[in-house]
């Protein structure tokens, strides 16, 4: 029996590496694609890096660094954002920096005229980041329990910056709209010496007041489509769809946003 049952794995065994192999190719009419493409950049005014950047919990969050070609002793423009950092610095195919910054977020003229590093990163659980994503995510303490929220993020993330950006004066300033917005104002907390200057416009505070989630207490049911898109999947990949050609009959025929909520997955 022994004997049997290492036979047949020896048979399997050429098999398994046979279907290992690549595909056989066509020397007749060979692809036109190369087996490694590299890019020439020279010609471009920027240089552009994605890195990880470490937080004190270990989780590393995805980062995009643009800096001017030739740039020294330059400040540092940052903006956190669970709306795709690739997206948002890829604004266009251009080796040019404004065209590739020219949307939202991204006061273009500035960043060009002051010589700004720019960076864009992906909130922890979003996008090309690593752990968990919690939608406004609170401070520490009763509502968080963890040892990180967004106060700590930018701070660890600033900490990464001075210390490895060569090319920049060690000062950063935090800017964004809305939920972007709501992120320079927890980097107020306990801030990084290095962060000189906090721009939060229109930010998201208080959602329970403030026309974000809810309108003086009641739940605002036009915000489904948001939650929906941001915390299905991690990409937002995966979005809420049309079914009825007015919302309104569309809640009235639910009965509750539970249950249409439920409708959606």
């Amino acid at each position: 029996m022994l004997t049997a049952i290492i036979g047949s794995l020896l048979f399997i065994g050429p098999l398994v590496a046979q279907s290992r192999k690549k595909p056989a190719g066509y020397p007749g009419l060979p692809s036109e694609t190369p087996g490694k493409f590299s890019e020439v950049s020279e010609s471009f005014d920027y240089v552009k890096r994605d890195v990880m950047i470490p937080m004190r919990d270990k989780v590393k969050l995805h980062t995009v660094i643009i800096v001017p070609k030739g740039a020294k002793n330059a400040p540092i423009l940052l903006t956190r954002t669970p709306y795709d950092a690739s997206a948002l610095t890829s604004h266009a195919e251009s080796s040019h920096l404004g065209p590739i910054l020219q949307g939202y977020d991204n006061v273009t003229d500035v960043i060009i005229e002051g010589g700004y590093i720019r960076v864009v990163q992906d909130v922890r659980g979003k996008h090309g980041s690593e752990g968990d994503y919690v939608m406004n995510r609170p401070l520490q303490g009763p509502q968080n329990p963890t040892p990180v929220d967004h106060s700590t993020d930018t701070y660890d993330t600033i900490d990464w910056l001075v210390r490895n950006l060569p090319e920049s004066n060690g000062k950063v300033g935090i800017l964004g709209i809305s939920y972007d917005g709501f992120l320079p104002l927890m980097a107020l907390f306990n801030p990084h010496p290095a962060l000189k200057v906090s721009v939060p416009m229109n930010p998201m505070v208080d959602g329970w007041m403030g026309d974000d989630w809810f309108h003086n207490g009641a739940f605002r049911q036009q915000n489904m489509p948001y939650i929906f898109n941001q915390e299905a999947d991690r990409e937002s990949e995966i979005k809420w769809w049309t079914s009825h050609f007015d919302d309104y009959d569309m809640f009235m025929e639910a009965g509750s946003a539970g249950e249409l909520g439920r409708r959606r997955g």
